[in-house]
């Protein structure tokens, strides 16, 4: 099988110097689940970023056979769907179904086409009735979902997570860990929820200070009590 993700010695610093990432490689196969952990700056948003092009470092990527380079961005954003960590960075419009269909609209689609899609979102969110709702007054765990199903309705086959439980509350967590556990799409998830890694993702990526520090399942490094000091996650 061929991977979907593949990351060749991928480097890239800010305007200020600030190196973020050092020669990063590592593969993706369809379908996979992977957590990247890190303590804060270690460069998991980043890396995560370059995906659909919105950093551009030294290095090559291939997303789906694809070169990640400015002719192939548009075809590469519609397989690559990001969720941000403030659901309020996604959600601006006055109904949840606008939110929503603002990216197949975007995509060209038809009016009967877009309804479908938003329709499916919401049901594979579990939010069938919410479609006329105000997006600021949700909780925000509903906003969550909300945001996850933004991305959906343009049918990507990757979704991008970054902290996806931040903020939420102990019961609104559980159920979006159910939710991205439903969800057939490959996933990479920047999180220090490291239950959410342990549960959710067989395969977890630790990261310090811009390089890929240990790539294994999730059993072994998140139980690995002196790797994730050293890393400055316990």
């Amino acid at each position: 099988m061929d991977s979907i993700i593949e990351i060749n010695d991928l480097s890239f610093s800010y305007p200020d110097g600030k190196v973020a990432l050092r020669e990063i490689s590592m593969t993706v196969m369809p379908g996979e689940k992977i957590a990247l952990v890190g303590a804060n700056g270690a460069g998991k948003s980043t890396l995560l970023l370059h995906l659909n092009g919105i950093f551009e470092g030294s290095g090559k990527i291939i997303i789906n056979g694809m070169l990640l380079k400015k002719k192939n961005l548009g075809l590469i954003r519609a397989l690559v769907g990001i969720v941000f960590q403030n659901p309020d960075d996604q959600l601006f419009s006055s109904t949840v179904f606008d939110d929503i269909a603002y990216g197949p609209i975007y995509q060209g689609l038809g009016k009967l086409a877009v309804q479908q899609r938003v329709h499916q979102a919401l049901n594979a969110v579990h939010m069938d009735e919410y479609a006329e709702r105000i997006p600021y007054h949700l909780s925000g765990g509903e906003k969550k979902r909300i945001a996850i199903a933004t991305v959906l309705a343009m049918q990507p086959q990757i979704l991008i997570l970054d902290e996806p439980t931040a903020g939420l509350d102990p019961r609104a967590r559980r159920e979006l860990i159910e939710l991205l556990q439903e969800l057939p799409q490959t996933m990479l998830i920047a999180t220090h929820d490291l239950e959410l890694a342990e549960s959710l993702t067989p395969r977890t990526i630790l990261m310090n200070c811009g390089k890929i520090v240990a790539d294994d399942t999730s059993a072994r490094i998140l139980h690995d009590e002196a790797l994730l000091i050293v890393n400055g996650l316990k």
